[in-house]
């Protein structure tokens, strides 16, 4: 049965503070049971706590993040550098899915960077195969570029056929394409969904502020940075069609994210995404 969970990358800064264990143990207290590991380092001591609430706590594993690469600042472990540390981490932990949480920026503009990206990571994921763990990739809004007419996201996909997705319905909002028109897309190929709302903020004050000292531009800028992110049902988007998208689609994890918070606390974010996503009749999900 497909679990919804939480995307890791909200925990860093309860993981550096608290330790994983804690963390997750406050996690659990909210009603989620799955998580997707990412940007935690996978030192000894962290690894060692999320086998200890794997085994303490009954949280599941739903995959592990990697770059292709690593370099200063990659903020997890590189499949090409460290495979086979990646490979026991998974072992150890149970998870059968690693994801590539995006293509290298300079990948981002030019096709032949684009295909060699794609060959290189086919070619990883022909060997996690060998070792029963399965490769995805997760979209931004960034693969919505289009070369020679095609998406980005559609190229990755012919090039890289033994690579799944793992797809982010507020990136394809913001892409401009239909989150669930996607997910059918690629059904069978789905394994791992984002569950992110996409929600139109007020514009702040200070822009009227700047509109009234002739600094046009000041106000345009804040007037064209009213996106946001948001907890799952504080948004726009249609998750009454998305979540049974993503089942029928062959989804087995169902992510909780939210990359920015605006002054509330991750616990408070989880909760009300949490909440929202039972009273939309999905608890038996949890």
């Amino acid at each position: 049965m497909a679990r919804i969970g939480v995307q890791a990358m909200m925990l860093r800064e309860s993981v550096a503070e608290h330790g994983a264990f804690e963390t997750l143990r406050r996690v659990r207290e909210i009603g989620y049971r799955a998580v997707e590991v990412s940007q935690i380092p996978m030192t000894g001591e962290n690894v060692a706590e999320l086998a200890r609430a794997r085994d303490e706590l009954g949280v599941e594993f739903a995959a592990l993040s990697a770059n292709l690469t690593g370099g200063p600042g990659a903020p997890n472990d590189a499949l090409e550098g460290d495979f086979d540390k990646i490979v026991a981490d998974c072992d150890r932990l149970g998870a059968q899915m690693v994801r590539i949480g995006m293509l290298p920026f300079e990948a981002m503009t030019q096709l032949d960077r684009v295909l060699d990206f794609c060959d290189r990571t086919n070619e990883v994921a022909l060997r996690l195969r060998e070792h029963g763990i399965r490769l995805y990739y997760h979209n931004h809004h960034i693969e919505f570029t289009k070369f020679d007419g095609r998406f980005m996201l559609d190229v990755i996909a012919e090039r890289a056929p033994d690579v799944g997705l793992e797809l982010d319905v507020h990136w394809l909002q913001r892409g401009g394409v239909n989150p669930v028109a996607v997910i059918g897309q690629y059904a069978g190929r789905v394994r791992m969904v984002h569950l992110k709302d996409y929600r139109i903020g007020r514009l702040d004050p200070s822009a009227f502020e700047a509109l009234q000292r002739g600094d046009r531009e000041g106000f345009q800028r804040a007037f064209s940075d009213v996106v946001q992110f948001a907890e799952v049902g504080e948004g726009n988007l249609d998750f009454g069609a998305i979540v049974p998208a993503a089942l029928e689609a062959g989804a087995e994890h169902l992510l909780v994210e939210q990359d920015q918070l605006y002054g509330r606390t991750v616990w408070e974010a989880l909760r009300t995404s949490h909440d929202n996503l039972v009273a939309m009749g999905f608890g038996d999900l949890f």
